[in-house]
């Protein structure tokens, strides 16, 4: 036990400290700040830091990132601090591009130095506990934890909250998360890119918002990575969020040989005493904490269907954020996190072979929904490579930042966004070069980099090896390919040289290897193929993974192709067999094909100085699209390219949808009727009540699915012959059997027309009494009743 009079002490140095990290503000302050907090870390045994970690700890958060209430960020046991409202340290370093601060501040949070090595001291003694607000938890976190319902399934669902729900001391129907130091620190780590992004959007689209939680008020971070490109001046060095998240990622996720740092973990054997299980404990904690943060956040199905639904967990905030843009400006976050973890992909030796041979399912980590499941046993799983943790949340981060992305916006987010995807569909152009930036910011690393250099010049261009990289993330190459032409469509009057750029960029990755092609088109006969001859070999070993990626499609894309994502090209029916390929109407070709005439129209309005670069990337990307589909481009068309009106300018040809209803007159929706965008002519609200009246009612009555032939046999067969003799018909007599027979035969009746329906297709529509003209003719009907019963009575 320490003496009263060191405990006196030390509690008076670490304030005292505290308020040094509080007035720092200039460059010389700062690095004088980070040699007091080293001096006190390097004379104070880690029993003895109790009070640093409770009261300094806090505020150095808060001035590293730069929000202003150090109270709110204090521990289970808060210390008072004054409340600031001072710039952080990163946005000093980045305004001043000065390089010793900012080596100075990063020496002091490296993986290596002090401060750390103290963190994991502190926590294996667990001596410091902190209460992490829950406004700053992800949005679906923070629905679930008001939930009393889905409160218990959150630690099972979220593997990085596991064990850190408790219950309020103070309130006791309330919990809250605590968390360690190290776990505390890098929750805010993650928290700080999305509070920036949150911030850019506030100062760009201001939106009054109510105010829950003081550290709200961060200031605007200058320099950031996403926010706008580095001036030619300002190095790498001095961006020391970004240092910082490779040098974590470097430090506690490895990618290097991951089934040694897990013998036993598919088995039932004890880890040895020379094995230490906290590394990938902490790997996968820190992998989560960012794809949560970041990824899935404001995701209304933040897991996989089946999953949530073994735990009986239904979002309830899916109404609340189901058309909100994933937060912007994180695209170097994001990117660096995607290229570092597919690292354990390329340098794994996970090869087609060893994929087809075990039969291993693309969607690896989700249950079947026959099975029983409980998310602890993932854990016994062995884990090759981080990419399982990315498929599902990227996708949707993907997907969501196109369909959700506002007409007459800017589509900067969706163009960051859109060269993360690019990076993930080409993983073996991923190298250790693409580091070599960060390693020489990171002092004394550039000797990795040469150690790696056989690795290095592996990198040249898909192979065989990477089969099943595509197999397991097929949906990336097809139906994401699909979602992504209809946005190329949607905003090709914003910007058509970019647009245009985009589309080539995606189809010169999808035709940069003619072996990615071909396995590509046989998936994609596989997927729509029950079952081919004997001279296809190869789709028929390929078929097998067919029912899996049709379960990737349903979960991935659950409530994202419903055309209730205003002005979505695409709707649900249009991508669900996977079109990419197919030559029809609402195929990936002809859909292209219409691109590249609009495209070529549309671009007849740039300068003359940019005209002939914009058509020769038409050109490139005509050449492009007639290699992936083996054939012309440009078909004959049956319509007239010659306008009615040519007085018409080129904003009221190509308007999209929403915009007007100069054009809307003309387009033949193709999709589910009853689940089509609502037009003028319609009751918005009413309409969206009478489509989940009929969807329950359809639900309840089993007619979303066709009868197929095996129940018409059932039927058939299940058809009985009765005989009545004339001792019962003579018996049958009375009012209660006639109306038992009546009813009898309603019911009878009632069956045949639902199984009638489930034959044909039919299915209930409500959605026509929505209509305008429709409750016009119900008004003057009501109206002709009203005023006949009042002459009526006027006469009698």
């Amino acid at each position: 036990m320490l003496p009263h009079s060191y405990t006196v002490d030390s509690l008076s140095q670490s304030q005292d400290l505290a308020s040094a990290i509080l007035s720092a503000s200039t460059p010389s302050n700062i690095s004088a700040a980070c040699s007091s907090v080293e001096s006190f870390l390097h004379s104070h045994t880690p029993d003895q830091c109790r009070h640093f970690f409770s009261v300094t700890f806090p505020s150095l958060i808060c001035k590293i990132f730069g929000f202003g209430d150090a109270t709110a960020a204090s521990p289970a046991s808060p210390a008072q601090s004054s409340s600031l409202r001072l710039n952080g340290w990163i946005d000093v370093i980045s305004a001043a591009n000065d390089l010793d601060l900012a080596e100075r501040v990063f020496n002091l949070l490296s993986p290596s130095g002090i401060l750390m090595s103290s963190i994991f001291a502190v926590d294996k003694l667990a001596l410091v506990k902190y209460v992490f607000p829950t406004e700053r938890l992800p949005e679906y976190a923070r629905f679930m934890l008001s939930s009393e319902k889905d409160r218990s399934a959150l630690s099972n669902l979220c593997p990085f909250l596991k064990g850190k729900i408790e219950e309020d001391s103070l309130r006791g129907s309330l919990y809250e998360v605590r968390l360690n130091v190290f776990e505390y620190y890098m929750f805010w780590l993650s928290y700080y890119p999305v509070c920036r992004g949150n911030n850019e959007s506030s100062a760009v689209n201001p939106i009054q918002k109510r105010k829950m939680f003081k550290l709200e008020n961060w200031t605007l971070i200058k320099g950031f990575p996403g926010s706008n490109k580095r001036d030619s001046d300002h190095k790498l060095e001095c961006n020391l969020y970004l240092r910082l998240l490779y040098s974590y990622l470097k430090a506690f996720v490895p990618v290097f040989d991951l089934n040694a740092h897990q013998p036993y973990r598919s088995s039932l054997l004890h880890y040895g005493n020379g094995y230490d299980g906290s590394v990938m404990t902490r790997a996968e904690f820190l992998v989560n904490v960012f794809v949560h943060y970041w990824l899935v956040e404001n995701d209304f199905s933040p897991f996989p269907v089946v999953t949530a639904k073994s735990f009986g967990v239904a979002p309830p905030f899916r109404s609340a954020v189901e058309e909100i843009p994933p937060t912007c400006g994180l695209e170097e976050v994001v990117k660096l996190l995607v290229k570092y973890l597919n690292l354990s992909w390329v340098t794994s030796g996970v090869g087609s072979e060893g994929y087809i041979e075990y039969g291993e399912s693309p969607r690896w980590k989700t249950p079947t929904s026959g099975s029983s499941f409980h998310v602890a046993n993932l854990s016994l799983r062995p884990l090759t490579s981080w990419n399982t943790h990315l498929q599902r949340p990227l996708y949707r981060y993907v997907l969501r930042s196109f369909l959700f992305c506002p007409i007459g916006s800017s589509i900067k987010n969706a163009s960051q966004v859109f060269t993360i995807w690019v990076v993930y569909l080409e993983p073996w152009m991923i190298s250790l070069d693409d580091f070599s930036d960060l390693e020489a910011a990171l002092n004394g690393s550039v000797k990795d980099v040469k150690k790696e250099e056989s690795y290095e010049s592996r990198v040249c261009g898909y192979t065989s090896l990477w089969q099943s990289y595509v197999i397991s993330n097929y949906l990336y190459y097809s139906s994401l390919v699909m979602h992504f032409i209809g946005f190329a469509h949607k905003f090709l009057h914003t910007d058509p040289e970019i647009i245009t750029q985009m589309v080539l960029k995606v189809m010169s990755t999808l035709t940069s290897s003619k072996e990615l092609l071909v396995l590509m088109k046989n998936i994609d006969k596989a997927f729509h193929s029950k079952q081919t001859g004997p001279g296809n070999s190869k789709v028929n070993e390929l078929s097998r993974f067919a029912p899996s990626i049709r379960e990737q499609l349903k979960d991935w894309e659950d409530g994202l192709c419903e055309s209730n994502a205003d002005g979505s090209f695409l709707h649900e029916n249009w991508n669900k067999d996977l079109k990419l390929f197919s030559d029809g109407e609402d195929g990936g070709q002809q859909l292209l094909q219409l691109f590249i005439l609009r495209a070529e129209a549309e671009l007849q309005t740039v300068s003359e100085k940019n005209l002939t670069e914009a058509l020769k990337c038409v050109d490139s990307l005509k050449s492009a699209v007639s290699n992936f589909f083996g054939g012309h481009v440009i078909k004959p068309i049956a319509f007239s390219l010659e306008p009615d009106h040519p007085q018409k300018n080129r904003d009221e040809l190509f308007k999209p949808r929403g915009a007007g209803n100069q054009i809307t007159g003309f387009v033949k929706y193709k999709g589910d009727w009853m689940t089509r965008p609502v037009s003028e002519d319609e009751v918005a609200w009413m309409a969206k009540l009478l489509i989940n009246i009929s969807i329950w009612l359809n639900e309840r009555l089993g007619l979303n699915k066709s009868e197929t032939n095996n129940d018409k046999k059932e039927n058939s067969e299940s058809v009985s012959y009765v005989d009545i003799s004339g001792e019962d018909v003579g018996n049958v007599g009375g009012p209660g059997d006639a109306a038992r027979m009546l009813l009898r035969g309603v019911v009878m009746v009632c069956g045949t027309v639902l199984q009638l329906m489930r034959r044909f297709g039919v299915r209930v529509n409500l959605r026509v009494m929505a209509s305008k003209k429709f409750l016009m003719l119900l008004f003057l009907y009501v109206l002709f009743l009203v005023l006949k019963r009042v002459v009526t009575r006027m006469i009698w």
